[in-house]
C-alpha cells in the first residue's frame, strides 16, 4: 500500500514504527509533525493499526498520516477503523490540526480515502459526526457521503456504490 497524492496532500499509510512513535508522542529521525500534532484520534488510529497487526487476523486496511505536500509536515490522519464487514461496510474517521482546519484538506483527503475504498472493491463507507461538529458534516456532504441518520448525540453518513455508479473521483 502506497501513498496517496492529491493536489496538495500526501496519505502516507502507517508503518509500525511510525504507528509506536505516534502512540509514543515521539517523533522520529526525519519526522516532521506540524505543532498539534498528533491529536488524541491519530493515537486512536495508531493504537488500531497496532492491535490489528499484533492480532495477526484480517489486514487492517489502513490507517494514512496526512502530510502537506509543500514541506511535508504531518498536519492530522485519515483511517479506516478496521477491515470490511461481510457486506463490504468500512467506517473512517479524520481530523486535522487545528492550524489547518477550514482550508479544504479534510475533504480533500477523505475524497482520496473514498477513492482508495472504490478501488479497493469496498462497496460502503460510513462516518460520523456529533451533532455540533458542523465542518465535519461539511466534510461529509462535499465528499459526496449522504446522512442517513441521527441520534440524539450523533450524525451517520454513508456513501454506497454498485456496478457502473460514479465513486467520489466523479462526482
Amino acid at each position: 500500500m502506497g501513498d496517496l497524492v492529491t493536489a496538495r496532500l500526501v496519505l502516507h499509510p502507517l508503518t509500525v514504527d511510525e504507528s509506536e512513535r505516534l502512540v509514543a508522542g515521539r517523533p522520529g529521525v526525519g519526522d516532521r509533525w506540524a505543532p498539534g500534532y498528533p491529536m488524541e484520534g491519530d493515537v486512536s488510529a495508531a493504537r488500531r493499526l497496532l492491535r490489528a497487526c499484533a492480532e495477526g487476523g484480517a489486514a487492517h486496511p489502513g490507517s494514512y498520516e496526512i502530510r502537506r505536500r509543500e514541506d511535508g509536515y504531518a498536519i492530522g490522519g485519515v483511517d479506516f477503523h478496521g477491515p470490511p464487514d461481510e457486506q463490504g461496510s468500512v467506517t473512517i474517521g479524520y481530523g486535522l490540526v487545528p492550524a489547518s482546519q477550514g482550508k479544504g484538506y479534510a475533504s480533500e483527503a477523505v475524497r482520496a480515502l473514498l477513492v482508495s475504498a472504490r478501488e479497493r472493491g469496498f462497496a460502503r463507507v460510513k462516518g460520523d459526526a456529533d451533532h455540533e461538529n458542523a465542518a465535519s458534516h461539511r466534510v461529509m456532504t462535499a465528499v459526496g457521503m449522504t446522512l442517513v441518520g441521527q441520534d440524539e448525540r450523533v450524525k451517520y453518513y454513508e456513501i454506497a456504490w454498485t456496478a457502473g455508479t460514479a465513486g467520489p473521483a466523479g462526482r
